[in-house]
C-alpha cells in the first residue's frame, strides 16, 4: 500500500479526534452537544489534542503520556485507544496496536473512522486482508461516515494486496467519484488494470496521476508502475522521463534494481 494512502488514513484518524466531544448522546437521549460535555471529557479532549500534535512531530513517548493522562479523565474515550493504536503501530509495537484498536471498537462498535483504521492497520500492519476487507465494509456501510474516499481507497489497496483486482476497481472506481486526483486512487486503478492486462485503461489513469500530481511526490513503487506502464504503451520518451526520476530519486531502491535488470514483469 503507498504512501499516500498511509497519510489518507492517518488524516482521517486525527479528525475522529477534533470530533470526539460531540460523539454519543446527552441527557434524556438526545444526541450530545457542548452543553453535555463534562469536565473530565473536556481534560480528556485537551489532553488528546496535545497527543495528536506529539504524535504528528514523531514524539511517541510524549503523545503516549498525553494518551494515558486522557485515558485516565475519560476511561470510556475510544478515540484515546485509537489514537494510542496509531502511536503504537508507528513505534512498531503492533500486538499492543492490535490490543489498542480493539479496545476502542469494543467501546464503540462499528464506529466508520474506527473500522478504518482498524482495517487498515490489519491489511498493512499485519498483512491479514481478509480480515481487513469487512472493517472497510462497516466503515462504507455507516450513513454518517464523513469521509468515505479514504475506506475506498483504503478498501481498494488492500483488495490489490490480496490480488481481487475486480474489486479493487469497484472500490476505487467509486473513490473517484468523490475526488479524481487523489494520488493512491489513480495510481491504484493503474495498478488494478495493469495487473489484468488492460494497458490502455492503466494508462489513462497513469496519465491522470502525472498530471494531477508532481513528479517529485510520487514514491518508488508508483514511478517503478508508471515506467512500466508507458513501456506496455510503447511511449518511449515518458519511459525514459520516468527512468531518469527512478534513477536520480531512488538509486538504492528494490524498484531501481529491478529496472537495472530488466524485469519489467
Amino acid at each position: 500500500m503507498g504512501r499516500a494512502a498511509g497519510r489518507a488514513v492517518l488524516v482521517v484518524a486525527l479528525a475522529v479526534l477534533a470530533g470526539c466531544a460531540s460523539n454519543g448522546s446527552g441527557s434524556g437521549g438526545e444526541l450530545k452537544t457542548a452543553s453535555d460535555v463534562t469536565a473530565a471529557e473536556k481534560r480528556a479532549s485537551i489532553r488528546l489534542q496535545l497527543a495528536v500534535g506529539y504524535y504528528q512531530n514523531g514524539q511517541y513517548e510524549t503523545a503516549l503520556d498525553e494518551v494515558k493522562q486522557a485515558i485516565a479523565a475519560d476511561p470510556g474515550n475510544a478515540e484515546a485507544y485509537g489514537l494510542r493504536a496509531l502511536i503504537y503501530t508507528a513505534m512498531g509495537q503492533l500486538p499492543l496496536a492490535d490490543e489498542n484498536y480493539q479496545t476502542a471498537l469494543r467501546l464503540k462498535p462499528g464506529n466508520p473512522d474506527l473500522s478504518n483504521n482498524y482495517g487498515s492497520f490489519l491489511c498493512t500492519s499485519l498483512n491479514k486482508p481478509a480480515q481487513a476487507m469487512p472493517y472497510f465494509d462497516t466503515a462504507l456501510r455507516n450513513p454518517s461516515y464523513q469521509t468515505p474516499v479514504s475506506a475506498l481507497v483504503n478498501a481498494g489497496l488492500c483488495s490489490i494486496r490480496s490480488k481481487n483486482f475486480q474489486a479493487a476497481e469497484r472500490y476505487l472506481l467509486e473513490a473517484v467519484r468523490y475526488n479524481p486526483d487523489l494520488q493512491a486512487t489513480n495510481a491504484g486503478l493503474a495498478r488494478a488494470y495493469y495487473e489484468r492486462r488492460d494497458y490502455t485503461r492503466a494508462g489513462f489513469f497513469i496519465n491522470r496521476l502525472i498530471e494531477t500530481s508532481k513528479l517529485d511526490t510520487l514514491s518508488a513503487d508508483a514511478l517503478w508502475l508508471a515506467l512500466r506502464v508507458q513501456r506496455k504503451l510503447g511511449d518511449r520518451t515518458q519511459e525514459a522521463s520516468l527512468a531518469a526520476q527512478l534513477r536520480r530519486r531512488f538509486p538504492g531502491s528494490p524498484e531501481y534494481a529491478a529496472f537495472e535488470r530488466g524485469a519489467f514483469e
